[in-house]
């Protein structure tokens, strides 16, 4: 009692209790492969080089989901001098039943501007020398496929020349 005593009136405090539950594990559902068209460049806005650029097809493959990226949907980017490329992209799926989903994926790419000046020439740039990871949300309909809206995602991104790669996860 003593010793309770003495820490409320010194101020000492407990440190803060560990989580009492293991955090989140990922795992691995599928990947999306999207084709990119050309850029088309907006021009500066609120400080940041804005663009689009459209999707012109690809497709997804993993052990839950399969099929194709459609053509018509794109990824509008806000790039910061220092940097930063926020995205946020739409697109839609048809999986190899026919099922149609839509992805909204926002995300952000980061990387050392040398870096970013590299990407935007289009060269193949090295996965370890930039961060790159979205949050897709899937809209579809009951069936099948339904576990897709009921599930959260993380996704880690690859810029290649002619397309992008996300490696999509569930968070358990």
């Amino acid at each position: 009692m003593l010793a309770l005593l003495a820490a409320v009136l010194t101020g000492a405090q407990t440190p803060p209790a560990e989580p009492s539950i293991a955090p989140p594990r990922l795992t691995y559902v599928f990947t999306i492969e999207a084709r990119l068209g050309l850029p088309q460049e907006q021009g500066e806005v609120d400080g940041r080089r804005t663009r689009f650029v459209p999707i012109t097809g690809g497709r997804v493959h993993g052990p839950r989901l399969s099929g194709v990226v459609l053509a018509g949907g794109g990824d509008w980017q806000a790039i910061h001098r220092d940097g930063l490329t926020e995205i946020n992209t739409r697109y839609s799926l048809r999986v190899d039943d026919g099922t149609v989903i839509d992805i909204v994926n926002p995300g952000v790419r980061t990387a050392d501007p040398a870096v970013v000046a590299r990407m935007a020439r289009g060269e193949d740039v090295d996965p370890s020398l930039y961060y790159f990871r979205t949050a897709p949300r899937m809209t579809v309909a009951d069936g099948p496929h339904a576990w897709l809206r009921r599930t959260v995602f993380v996704g880690r991104g690859i810029r290649r020349s002619d397309r992008v790669e996300i490696e999509v996860f569930a968070v358990e």
